[in-house]
């Protein structure tokens, strides 16, 4: 069974046209998990109105934030295959069966991605390229390869990541980072989601950086000390 696990907030400009790019890709079993962060505009209704039983909703009465919001999500996720999915993207076709496959053989997989405008036209054709992607721990606490939208993985993953500490910078890097100290993870060389920027994002992933060193030297030190807490408790 896979589990499809999003966060949503204001998203109601895009929503419709990612989740008719998620649905047909989905077996019967299978299920769209949202967790929406008390969103103003019309994404719950636009959602509501899929009425596809794969589809379940979380309505936040109180803004959580991005994090936590996936946090929601991913606790309410039955599946045994965890897929992370933004509001406004697309998945190209051929993506959870590709990625399935490669979870056959690992926990957690990275497939690449194009960065898209408003109206999908690509900006920059490969994340991996823009960022130096990769797998290694050291090489990823240095710079983060492992962006929500391009990454699957697997319950037992999903089991030992939660809960998120309350003092990461953002959960796809401790999700990734888990991934490296416990499991096996796999950067997939397919291309298989269209990554849209614009005004909106909530987060800013697939773009430089603007914190300060010290903002990044501060994150990194608590992601440290919590994979220490982490190990040291859990084994």
């Amino acid at each position: 069974m896979v589990s499809v696990c999003m966060a949503t907030k204001n998203g109601g400009m895009f929503i419709r046209e990612q989740l008719d790019s998620i649905l047909p890709q989905l077996g019967e079993e299978d299920e769209i998990v949202i967790s929406d962060d008390f969103s103003s505009d019309d994404t719950v209704d636009i959602i509501k109105s899929f009425k596809d039983h794969r589809i379940r909703i979380l309505e936040s009465q109180v803004a959580r934030g991005i994090s936590s919001n996936f946090e929601a999500s991913l606790t309410l996720s039955a599946g045994d295959y965890i897929f992370l999915a933004d509001q406004d993207d697309v998945w190209l076709p051929g993506k959870v069966n590709k990625m399935l496959e490669a979870l056959s053989h690992y926990d957690l997989v990275m497939s690449d991605c194009r960065l898209v405008d408003d109206s999908l036209q690509v900006t920059k054709s490969s994340f991996y390229n823009l960022n130096n992607s990769g797998s290694g721990l050291l090489k990823n606490l240095f710079k983060n390869s492992y962006m929500g939208c391009c990454m699957a993985f697997t319950k037992r993953l999903k089991d030992r990541a939660l809960p998120f500490p309350y003092d990461i910078p953002i959960h796809d890097f401790w999700i990734g980072l888990i991934g490296e100290v416990y499991y096996k993870v796999h950067f997939m060389k397919d291309t298989l989601v269209l990554h849209r920027r614009h005004d909106t994002n909530a987060s800013t992933s697939g773009e430089i950086s603007d914190q300060s060193w010290q903002e990044k030297f501060g994150n990194r030190l608590n992601l440290v000390k919590n994979l220490f807490i982490h190990k040291f408790y859990a084994g």
